[in-house]
């Protein structure tokens, strides 16, 4: 149920595994590309989605009417933030969809991340109700939280580790043995309950992480230190410390959104604040605006230029380096900022469709050079030579008078 950056590969991995898999994508334009053999998602190259269309044991479809005869049904839609606040609404209506197809000895998988409960009090409801089946007895209902991080080519769906949880024991062994013929390591959970906090959590210890160095660099900066040096210098330390990097906030699917499920769930339904994630929230959201006043202090206090009517190339605006994603990513907020205080921005990315491919005018014509996103592409020692001053928010450009580091 969703063939978005969870679903497809998971669905490519089962057909893989000699499944027999229905992709179901209510996006139409989402479906034709799918039925053509084009792929839109990185980690699932084309020829091997052409491939399963033509092992005959991959249909993607939008007509839930050939959801019928599933033995195992896994949700991936996604669950994102509406107004601020989560929004169940996909996960609300894919169990309401697969509820009437449901038969007895069925397996009904949540993977989409989301506040601890989730599976227990939202999902099972739905598909008893719509069923007229008991989970745990007639069917059985488990989570395994999605692990997927794009682009990463050391740790695919194959082999990271897969969580796995169940409404009951042998609900939780079904889940079980689904995952263990498709992936190479399973751990098992307690709870549905423990497996969606740990999901939650991982994203939420990361969030937390990247909001400690990007306040360390704000404060480096007041203290003329080298924030970037710092860190290099506490990382020769072989115990009791994890090196994360300052930057222009969080981007991704997950790290924007998961810790606003955990706090706004545990401060609505229990009236406790999870103050740390909170304020980590904050600073990272605070941070591209941040990065927008570093250009404009740099322009003024070194030219004596305003930002207004600067010209200025922002350098990326993928979530990762090599990537096509821009979903959440504080690199388009950066832009964002920097028009609405009346700069002239060019954003380049050689990922994104929505970005110029090349650079529109030589690296020397812009006031400010703002590296975003640090693509293999990108030529740093032209641009360290041409450019008048640059912005880097990545720390891999060479020192320089010109050259500023986050």
């Amino acid at each position: 149920m969703g063939q978005g950056y969870v679903g497809l590969p998971l669905a490519m991995a089962a057909v893989e595994a000699g499944h027999h898999v229905t992709g179901f994508e209510p996006d139409q334009e989402r479906l034709e590309q799918l039925c053509a053999g084009t792929s839109y998602i990185e980690d699932v190259p084309g020829r091997t989605l052409s491939a399963a269309l033509k092992s005959g044991r991959y249909r993607p479809t939008h007509d839930d009417t050939l959801l019928t005869d599933f033995d195992i049904a896994v949700i991936t839609v996604p669950a994102p933030l509406k107004e601020r606040q989560p929004d169940l609404g996909a996960v609300r209506e894919a169990a309401e969809t697969l509820a009437r197809h449901v038969r007895k000895g069925d397996t009904v998988i949540l993977e989409s991340t989301t506040h601890p409960g989730t599976t227990r009090k939202i999902v099972l409801p739905i598909l008893e109700a719509l069923s007229r089946l008991r989970a745990g007895t007639s069917f059985h209902l488990g989570f395994s939280p999605e692990r997927i991080d794009p682009g990463n080519e050391q740790w695919s769906f194959a082999n990271t580790p897969k969580i796995v949880s169940g409404l009951t024991e042998e609900c939780r062994n079904r889940v079980a043995e689904f995952y263990a013929g498709i992936t190479q390591h399973v751990v098992l959970a307690n709870s549905l309950e423990e497996a969606e906090l740990a999901k939650v959590f991982e994203n939420v210890f990361r969030h937390v992480n990247v909001a400690l160095v990007n306040e360390l660099c704000r404060v480096a900066h007041t203290l003329d230190v080298d924030v970037w040096q710092t860190l290099a210098l506490a990382d020769s330390r072989p115990f009791g410390f994890t090196r994360f990097s300052p930057g222009h906030g969080v981007d991704g699917h997950c790290l924007p959104v998961d810790p606003v499920f955990l706090t706004r769930h545990v401060r609505t339904q229990y009236g406790e604040p999870f103050r740390l994630v909170e304020l980590a929230q904050d600073i990272n959201e605070t941070q591209p605006s941040y990065v927008v006043g570093r250009v404009q202090d740099a322009l003024d206090t070194r030219y004596g230029k305003a930002l207004e009517d600067a010209r200025v190339l922002a350098l990326g605006l993928a979530c990762k380096p090599g990537a096509a994603d821009a979903c959440r990513s504080p690199a388009v907020e950066v832009v964002a900022e920097l028009r609405r205080k009346g700069a002239i921005v060019d954003a380049l990315d050689p990922h994104v469709a929505a970005a110029t491919q090349h650079p529109p005018q030589p690296y020397g014509t812009y006031d400010a050079v703002v590296l975003l996103t640090e693509h293999d592409e990108f030529d740093l020692a032209a641009i360290a030579s041409e450019a008048v001053y640059v912005l880097d928010t990545r720390g891999v450009m060479p020192a320089a008078p010109h050259i500023e580091r986050l």
